[in-house]
């Protein structure tokens, strides 16, 4: 059986009969995991194992743990800090900004990888242009150039602990005050703006053999008046075309606003697919996602199913061999040094 389109969620800490049905879907290609999925480190390795066991290939296990207010996993796990301390830092000292980043980001996935995650959908490369409040301190930055080496080191520490990089929100979801979770931002920049600036970082780690993109439900008006998650022009010609991106393209949640203009869940579905999109995180919506399951029939798209293989998670160590490893001490240390709890432990 192949990976599907199709990323779902789930209500509890362990699989329900539902849940298993589901997941057995050829249409289903992985699983979102949220809070309410986690009580501790073990539980979750269960659960993961559960998923994982249920198909051939290995459905997709993912999560958001950028850190700071987007981390799904806390006990037993490091907490991280919001993107911003690494931009910070980073003007302060950048080669101190930059291995701080690196190390960061693999102790985020290997801790999760001990847990046999597969995806963090990190790293955020929106800009931080001081109007939006869902991204703020999620980014790196506003200096464009700023974003890119840090995000080059997000990617390079997740990908030395074996897990591929998902870089968001393309085309760059900074510029616009409005939450695409609760309404369709519209964003009124030309192109060559966004060109020179936003897309900038997403280019640099394009040329790293970056893995995944997640997309942005935001309407570039001068470009297309569709959302860029549910738009070819954004996906298949600047993207794929002429930013030359092989990887996965994830469509940003569905079941989120920005979305909802292109109709019912079946409709929205249809439309991510036509435009290039790969994956279909569907959240908090099971209705919806048996809506599209009877819908969609035998849909099968080969090249994404390749392109969503290769996120699979890679070599990993146990939470023990972890835990007693002198990186991860040493990774930790070098947090500390800026940041507990929710403190930063910079100059302002």
């Amino acid at each position: 059986m192949s990976l599907g389109p199709l990323m779902v969620d789930l209500a509890g800490t362990e699989l329900t009969a539902e849940d298993r049905e589901v997941l057995a879907h050829p249409l289903v290609g992985g699983v979102i995991l949220f809070t309410r999925n986690y009580a501790d480190p073990e539980q979750l390795s269960a659960l993961v194992e559960a998923i994982h066991g249920l198909r051939t290939p290995q459905l997709l296990a993912a999560v958001d743990q950028e850190g700071g207010r987007v981390q799904r996993f806390r006990q037993g796990c490091t907490l991280l800090p919001p993107a911003r301390l690494f931009g910070r830092l980073y003007e302060r000292d950048a080669s101190a900004g930059r291995r701080l980043a690196e190390q960061a980001a693999w102790l985020m996935a290997a801790e999760l990888r001990a847990m046999d995650v597969d995806i963090s959908f990190a790293p955020v490369l929106d800009l931080d242009y001081g109007v939006s409040s869902i991204i703020g301190d999620r980014a790196f930055h506003r200096d464009a150039e700023t974003v890119g080496e840090l995000g080059r080191e997000w990617l390079l520490g997740m990908r030395r602990a074996g897990m591929a990089a998902t870089a968001k929100h393309f085309p760059g979801h900074g510029a616009v005050e409005g939450d695409s979770h609760q309404l369709l931002p519209v964003d009124a920049r030309p192109l060559d703006d966004i060109r020179r600036h936003d897309l900038k970082p997403f280019e640099r780690l394009i040329r790293l053999d970056l893995a995944a993109v997640m997309m942005a439900h935001v309407v570039y008006a001068t470009i297309d008046g569709l959302p860029a998650s549910l738009s070819r022009r954004w996906i298949e010609a600047e993207l794929r075309g002429r930013m030359g991106f092989g990887g996965a393209v994830f469509c940003d949640d569905l079941s989120m606003r920005g979305a909802a203009g292109a109709g019912d869940y079946v409709e929205r579905a249809r439309a991510a697919l036509a435009a290039g999109c790969d994956m279909l995180p569907v959240c908090n919506q099971r209705a919806g996602v048996l809506a599209i399951i009877d819908s969609l029939g035998n849909y099968v798209n080969p090249l994404s199913q390749w392109r969503l293989a290769r996120l699979h998670g890679r070599e990993q160590l146990s939470r023990e061999e972890l835990h007693a490893s002198r990186e991860w001490r040493a990774a930790r240390a070098a947090l500390e040094q800026y940041y507990a709890g929710d403190e930063f432990r910079l100059e302002n």
